[in-house]
């Protein structure tokens, strides 16, 4: 079976999905349940998992024992506040080690600041976390984070939230033909499309919130990424056949033909 296998732990859902901007838990269930993923990320400024005593807590609507959890830095602009934040996190989840690490270098854009990224993630990997990166589409800077010892590297098709789609397949490419870890395009994915080229160039997973939580139908959304991202990598096992700008060959044969 083709299963995605992160920090030793295997999943049979290549789509990760994010469980923020949703009108409520009761729909944010139903679009995890219809996309069939098994991780979701949980931003822990934002969302309650049990450091807000008496209000409805996520982990009622997606119990952990049914999902891989991953506690995600959103918010953060510095490597001191992503630290704390994983920390705060790993007591919440009971000692729970897989996170998602993203530092933000601008309110405006979000685009990393990947200089911070770097500092966070060399301290959560001695602390004896399983890093998962957000990341620029910076070949280099990636494989530095694969090099300090992050589980999997997450480059942005584009901007945090802009549906724009994969703006430089070029650099993706450059970064999952050098990477030993799983390589999961997050961020600036918009419709179904987009995640189906994600997977046909080779990535191994695919990280969404905005794109399902913000469509006018988020679980018939869910619904189509989820084919989407099975489509796309479907795709790229089979090998698609080469582009050229015609074919000189007819498809069908030429001998044997009636007259």
């Amino acid at each position: 079976m083709d299963e995605l296998v992160i920090a030793g732990k295997t999943y049979s859902s290549r789509l990760l999905i994010g469980t923020g901007k949703y009108k409520d838990f009761d729909e944010t269930r139903r679009a995890v349940e219809e996309s069939g993923a098994q991780i979701v990320t949980v931003a822990i400024r934002r969302t309650n998992i049990g450091q807000t005593a008496g209000e409805p807590s996520l982990l009622d609507a997606l119990p952990p024992s049914k999902y891989t959890y991953l506690p995600n830095t959103a918010g953060c602009y510095s490597a001191d506040d992503a630290i704390r934040t994983l920390r705060l996190a790993r007591e919440l989840l009971d000692g729970h080690d897989l996170v998602k690490l993203e530092v933000l270098g601008d309110p405006k854009t979000l685009y990393p600041n990947m200089m911070e990224t770097l500092k966070a993630a060399e301290v959560l990997v001695k602390d004896g976390f399983k890093v998962m990166v957000y990341t620029s589409d910076d070949p280099i800077i990636a494989k530095q984070l694969e090099e300090i010892g992050c589980v999997a590297v997450m480059p942005l098709a584009s901007l945090i939230g802009s549906g724009m789609g994969i703006l430089n397949p070029w650099n993706l490419q450059i970064i999952i033909d050098n990477a030993k870890v799983p390589v999961i395009v997050d961020a600036g994915v918009g419709t179904a499309s987009d995640a189906a080229i994600a997977m046909e160039l080779g990535c191994d997973g695919v990280l969404m919130n905005t794109a399902i939580a913000g469509a006018g139908n988020p679980v018939l959304m869910a619904s189509a990424m989820k084919k989407a991202v099975q489509a796309g990598r479907e795709a790229f096992l089979a090998g698609r056949m080469p582009k050229k700008l015609y074919s000189a060959s007819p498809s069908s044969p030429t001998t044997g033909l009636i007259s």
